[in-house]
């Protein structure tokens, strides 16, 4: 009993402990001049946090089991990963890094404001874009058919955070981050942002035993987020959220129910298994299209 009731307890202070540690990394890592170290560090040490976790407290059990798609999973991640740091890297070689921030007549970000309320608005901006792409995703088939890459799965853990198509992955970055730079948000603002994505993004898809709480209804926790991942497709079109619920509230897509537990995961059409053939299947969707 005494083992239950602290299974519960802590369930309801994992998903801020987890988010808010890593950030603390982060914070540390700016003041320090060492953000993608400390942010590396800190990715790192939440995926092998949730790893255990999933092992000792799991949302399901069966999510435990290998679905033969490591491999896959990891491939994926590591390419979308890859496409990430050459754009970075091409910003910097072009300058639009080392002039983010620069106050111009052209600038229009607050940066008078405090530090958390500037990453809050960095986060409201990029949710938006990032709420209609991802609603595009599901709604219109052409980019269905790439996104369908991440939601093919029948099971959610921390590992499979990363499973998108690189198409799918430059449509969101396209929705959300010229705009930022369009504002003239500072160095320092992106990289609490992006950060904070990227821990999010682990914390949304682990198979953890957790509650949300009322977080429920501010960030997109794990319990909103499986939701999206249903096989039904009146359950899993709604959530479209990145980090925020805000836009799936004010836009009438917030789905959460109370009374049961998510059902099976997954698409209503066939994709391959291994890596190449999932980067090749959006491009010969007639293949794969209401095959199961």
């Amino acid at each position: 009993m005494v083992k239950n009731i602290a299974k519960e307890i802590l369930s309801y202070i994992l998903w801020p402990l987890l988010l808010g540690i890593p950030i603390c990394m982060v914070y540390l890592g700016i003041k320090g001049g060492r953000p993608t170290l400390y942010f590396n560090i800190a990715y790192l040490s939440l995926g092998v946090s949730l790893y255990v976790l999933e092992r000792v407290m799991p949302y399901r059990e069966e999510w435990v089991k290998s679905d033969g798609q490591e491999f896959p999973d990891f491939a994926h991640t590591i390419l979308n990963k890859g496409l990430i740091q050459l754009g970075l890297f091409l910003l910097l070689i072009s300058g639009i890094i080392e002039t983010m921030g620069h106050k111009s007549a052209y600038s229009f970000w607050p940066s008078g404001l405090p530090m958390a309320v500037q990453v809050l608005i960095a986060m409201v901006v990029s949710e938006f874009g990032l709420y209609w792409k991802h609603r595009l995703a599901h709604t219109w088939d052409f980019m269905w058919r790439f996104h369908s890459v991440h939601h093919s799965v029948e099971k959610l853990w921390f590992f499979n955070t990363g499973r998108f198509h690189f198409v799918d992955t430059l449509c969101s970055l396209l929705f959300s981050i010229p705009l930022l730079f369009i504002m003239g948000v500072p160095g320092d603002v992106f990289i609490y942002f992006s950060s904070i994505t990227a821990f999010v993004g682990l914390l949304t898809h682990c198979n953890v035993y957790m509650h949300g709480g009322i977080l429920n209804y501010i960030f997109i926790t794990p319990n909103v987020h499986r939701w999206h991942h249903s096989r039904k497709i009146e359950e899993g079109n709604n959530n479209y959220g990145e980090n925020l619920v805000m836009f799936d509230i004010l836009f009438g897509t917030y789905y959460h129910p109370k009374d049961r537990h998510v059902g099976p995961l997954g698409i209503k059409e066939e994709m391959p298994k291994a890596f190449l053939s999932q980067l090749a299947a959006p491009f010969i969707w007639h293949k794969y299209r209401n095959k199961r």
